[in-house]
């Protein structure tokens, strides 16, 4: 049993027409530590943390948990998507008792404006809604970043709420699972 509920974890490696959304690996260290160093990564998302303070932090295998999807281009990783269990206690929910699905995602900057984004996230709301039919998902993002509100149109995502947190206003959305990209 997972943070999913009972889905096997790992998943067989997700194909798209392009990418490829697989468990993390040691290879995968470098470019973790450029997503979470990154300022223009981080700039919706509390911030850069100092390279040399995660390069003590991070381990050799970053990642490897229920829902954290390496999203490999060519060989390489470029970013990330997750799927995890939105926490009770933070604000945005959509059912009283919180605990609801919520993806997330980062790219690192060379991959942004190429549809990437979209394509990786597709897949894994695609992979969700096998594994767990029925259950909708939540996308969070600061209403200041622009390009991950068009994004969650594109998604199928509509709003529910806006709140303050971490300092600025959230957009909170939902998507039912019979909702497609657009």
């Amino acid at each position: 049993m997972t943070a999913l509920g009972a889905v096997a974890w790992p998943p067989e490696p997700i194909r798209t027409g392009r990418l490829v959304l697989r468990e993390s690996r040691a290879g995968d260290r470098a470019a973790f530590v450029e997503l979470f160093a990154s300022p223009q990564v981080r700039a919706h998302l509390g911030g850069a943390r100092p390279r040399e303070e995660l390069e003590r932090e991070v381990p050799p295998v970053p990642g490897r948990r229920p829902g954290v999807f390496v999203v490999e281009l060519g060989g390489a990783m470029i970013g990330t998507v997750t799927i995890e269990r939105r926490a009770a206690e933070r604000p945005g929910h959509i059912r009283p008792e919180g605990g609801e699905a919520e993806i997330g995602y980062m790219l690192l900057p060379e991959a942004w404006g190429r549809g990437y984004a979209a394509e990786a996230c597709t897949a894994v709301l695609e992979w969700f809604a096998g594994v767990r039919p029925g259950e909708p998902v939540l996308l969070c993002t600061q209403t200041a970043n622009e390009r991950s509100l068009r994004l969650a149109g594109k998604l199928g995502f509509t709003e529910v709420e806006r709140f303050q947190e971490w300092g600025a206003e959230q957009w909170l959305g939902v998507r039912s699972p019979a909702e497609g990209t657009r």
